[in-house]
């Protein structure tokens, strides 16, 4: 290994440890292999696909179209703040241990543990979101070709099959996830790109570019009745119609997730998740009017069971369609893939800290992954799909939970850099002067969203209409309130000491191996690097812990 690269791995090891924790996973990820994963886990074909029928319906294409603008802008914007923090504070918990580490000292166990819960329950809500809709992809595309009879029951079944092959490829090949990696970014940019031309090529005729970026279409009323555009106004129908927009760009604290697998983490991380949102924001609007320009019959794609399959076989005939959503299926695949291995390294974090079980952090030394997390995951979002054996409707409001749960923990840590930013020490990737406008901008943003996705969208409003995200959000809100006042409390830290003891000692190793490399490198002739030096006397000045390896809080507490 070169002896820059010895360096890396020192900074990276010695950053974590000043944060109170030991190198545990394989840090072999580079910047790619991050922005991939986060890339992997938004796949704008996924949520596009998905949704397009919901976006066909509530606002048409004009909202489709300058939604999918308005969304990436403000997205970028949270992306931009928490790549910021993340920069700062490099490890796998992400959004709960930002929080943990900006608000004040008696508070910081209350703020990383409900951000904790409503991440956990936004990575559990995805996976499930991903591999549901792409279990309703197969079935849509088997009854079309074959006329095979979908049910229930048999889309349960393919989703189990789905989390399965996820755990497996998690689990037995995780330096084959890396190689993986590379497969998703060709076939969610080459890929998608390709069908998104041939279908452009194909289509026999085109829609105006009026249509495109114009056209709306209120199709919220049920049964005759009236739409909410009606009942209430066009203005309201646009905003609930972003869902599509905004549950497509999703997933990407992927890159925080995965940090302590990333060489470089404080540079490479926060750069691979902003580069995966600005990326995915080009792509996915190219691929959003490629197939809104393609549609042949508005009314016809707008009713059809699968829109996105009508708007393929329409354009290419059925063999080229069919060949085509393979394509997408692939994309999806690597989407609930890589969001399962986000998960699991959320939960592992987690898990260290005892948000969670403690059982759960054990990483297997002969596999080098998380494994009870990655089972606990795969379980999680399994019984989150059950309630689809009842009704479609417990399961339709899932998009929106996903959406708001992880942006309302994206929000929080961003949200305490602006009351308590003498607790943000800046890292590497700094947004200088902007800073403070980008994250008020981007609070703003998560509290407009947050309200509207609980609205409903559908008229008139009944039990197989009613939009259950307020109650499922509401469920885990009293759950994560109620926890931590009756229980958590009591003993929930935000980080486990246990590693923070064990990291002073590191500390001094690697201050002692970084002071030697650098001398070493210095003796051969090469440029010498900044050393670590002296990041030890900083850790213990910083207040968290005494010299004798016992934290201060824990004095307190005796």
């Amino acid at each position: 290994m070169p002896s820059s690269e010895v360096n890396f791995k020192i900074q990276d090891e010695g950053r974590l440890a000043e944060l109170g924790y030991t190198q545990e996973l394989s840090r072999d990820w580079s910047f790619l292999h991050n922005f991939g994963a986060s890339f992997s886990i938004i796949s704008v074909v996924t949520g596009i696909t998905t949704l397009f029928s919901y976006g066909l319906n509530t606002g048409g294409p004009g909202v489709m179209t300058v939604g999918w603008i308005i969304v990436s802008f403000f997205t970028l914007l949270v992306g931009a703040g928490m790549a910021e923090i993340l920069s700062a504070i490099p490890t796998s918990g992400g959004p709960y241990f930002w929080a943990y580490m900006l608000a004040p000292q008696n508070h910081a166990p209350f703020f990383a543990w409900i951000t904790g819960w409503f991440n956990l329950l936004g990575q559990i809500a995805v996976t499930t979101g991903i591999d549901f809709g792409l279990a309703n992809l197969i079935s849509t595309t088997a009854e079309v070709s074959n006329g095979y009879q979908p049910s229930a029951g048999k889309t349960l079944g393919i989703l189990a099959v789905l989390l399965v092959s996820h755990v497996v490829i998690n689990l037995f090949s995780v330096r084959t996830l890396k190689y993986m990696i590379y497969t998703s970014i060709c076939l969610n940019t080459i890929g998608v790109i390709c069908l998104a031309i041939g279908v452009l090529a194909k289509a026999d005729r085109h829609q105006s570019v009026h249509f495109v970026f114009s056209k709306f279409f209120d199709g919220t009323g049920q049964d005759g009745s009236e739409g909410w555009g009606v009942r209430a106004s066009s203005a309201y129908v646009a905003a609930v119609g972003i869902l599509m927009s905004q549950y497509t760009i999703l997933g990407f604290d992927a890159s925080a997730h995965l940090c302590e697998e990333t060489r470089k983490a404080v540079r490479d991380a926060p750069l691979g998740l902003i580069t995966s949102i600005g990326g995915s924001a080009v792509i996915g609007f190219f691929l959003i009017i490629s197939l809104l320009f393609s549609i042949q019959d508005f009314d016809a794609t707008r009713e059809a069971k699968q829109p996105v399959l009508h708007i393929l076989t329409d354009a290419c005939g059925e063999g080229g369609g069919l060949v085509l959503m393979v394509l997408i299926m692939l994309c999806v695949w690597h989407c609930g893939l890589f969001s399962l291995t986000s998960n699991s390294r959320m939960m592992f974090a987690f898990a260290r800290d005892g948000g969670i079980p403690h059982r759960l952090h054990i990483v297997d030394r002969g596999f080098h992954s998380p494994i009870r997390t990655v089972l606990f995951g795969a379980t999680c979002s399994f019984l989150l799909a059950l309630p689809s054996l009842g009704s479609d409707v417990a399961l339709n409001g899932t998009t929106s939970i996903a959406t708001i749960g992880l942006y309302i923990s994206y929000g929080i840590p961003v949200a305490m850099g602006l009351v308590w930013p003498k607790n943000f020490k800046r890292g590497p990737f700094n947004l200088g002067p902007g800073s403070k406008v980008i994250a008020i901008l981007a609070c703003l943003w998560i509290c407009f969203i947050t309200v509207i996705f609980c609205l409903p969208t559908q008229n008139p409003v009944t039990s197989q209409t009613f939009n259950y995200t307020s109650v499922a959000l509401g469920v885990v809100g009293i759950f994560a309130f109620g926890s931590w006042f009756f229980w958590a409390r009591h003993w929930f830290t935000g980080r486990c000491r246990h590693h923070c003891r064990i990291c002073i000692r590191q500390l001094d190793f690697l201050g002692e191996e970084m002071v030697y490399r650098s001398d070493t490198v210095e003796s051969d002739g090469h440029q010498r690097l900044k050393s670590n030096e002296g990041a030890n006397d900083e850790f213990h000045r910083s207040g968290d812990f005494s010299p004798s390896g016992q934290s201060k809080e824990g004095k307190k507490d005796e």
